[in-house]
């Protein structure tokens, strides 16, 4: 991990976050770069995976919002079990009461874990990503704007959350 307090990690795994989401786009893609980019991690293989997880799944607003997946992709590499200890159901309970309470945080927050639902509380309608004019009026209504601010958030908390256990081992 980069030699720098908790809060410059947690603050620069928000910023991080919120400018790939704005530059970048792939809100999971984007709470993953940042955060392992904060926390000082090289893993090509999680920010691939979560390529699919943008504005809920595939681009269809129906699902988990994609910062939250993609935090609970970065707390599953850092307090996951890996393939050795699949049979071992108590070993991944830490990256299981992380990953709920990322979860609690959004619904607190937002109200709802599902993008659209999220979009919805945001922006005041949801938009189909893969209609033209659609997506024209989801970056006219400021969108990127409100997607980087939860992409930041959750990447935010996650990093907080992981730097708290790491502190407490």
């Amino acid at each position: 991990m980069p030699d720098k307090n908790q809060a410059e990690t947690v603050e620069e795994a928000q910023r991080l976050a919120a400018e790939y989401e704005r530059k970048c786009t792939g809100c999971a893609q984007s709470v993953v770069a940042g955060l392992l980019d904060a926390l000082g991690m090289e893993e090509e293989g999680v920010f691939k995976a979560a390529s699919g997880l943008a504005d809920g799944i595939g681009l269809t607003g129906d699902g988990s919002c994609g910062a939250l997946t993609g935090g609970c992709m970065v707390i599953g590499l850092v307090y996951g079990r890996e393939r050795k200890d699949h049979e071992d159901m108590m070993k991944p309970m830490k990256s299981y009461l992380m990953s709920k309470e990322l979860l609690e945080d959004f619904v607190a927050r937002y109200g709802s874990c599902r993008c659209y639902d999220i979009q919805e509380k945001l922006m005041g309608r949801t938009y189909n990503m893969y209609d033209p004019q659609e997506l024209q009026e989801a970056f006219k209504s400021g969108m990127m704007d409100h997607c980087s601010g939860v992409v930041g958030r959750s990447a935010e908390k996650t990093a907080e959350m992981i730097l708290r256990e790491k502190h407490q081992a």
